[in-house]
């Protein structure tokens, strides 16, 4: 039961896949505006065409490949706030005094 719970969000908030889809979509459109086919991307990215097609299609995509596709189309950047920590001197602080308890 307690599988199944996890699986459901109660329209709360996005699954994973949810955000492999919408990532494959922006991806898509940027694509196309920085007038590439995916052939060419492909190969100035030098991810496989096949990974590339797959990524599109159902969103499914290795990190680093990810992140070669973004360097061609100039959005790396935009992977800097991914996975952040909050940086706050309160936090900071915290984080290396219950450590040090522990």
């Amino acid at each position: 039961m307690a599988k199944i719970l996890s699986k459901m969000n109660f329209g709360l908030s996005k699954k994973p896949a949810d955000y492999l889809q919408e990532i494959a979509k922006r991806h898509k459109v940027l694509r196309k505006q920085a007038g590439f086919s995916q052939s060419e991307l492909a190969k100035r990215s030098g991810v496989s065409l096949g990974s590339l097609k797959r990524f599109e299609t159902i969103g499914q995509i290795s990190l680093e490949s990810l992140l070669l596709l973004a360097d061609v189309l100039n959005r790396l950047d935009d992977f800097d706030a991914v996975l952040k920590p909050i940086e706050n001197l309160e936090t900071i602080e915290k984080l290396f005094s219950d450590k040090t308890r522990g």
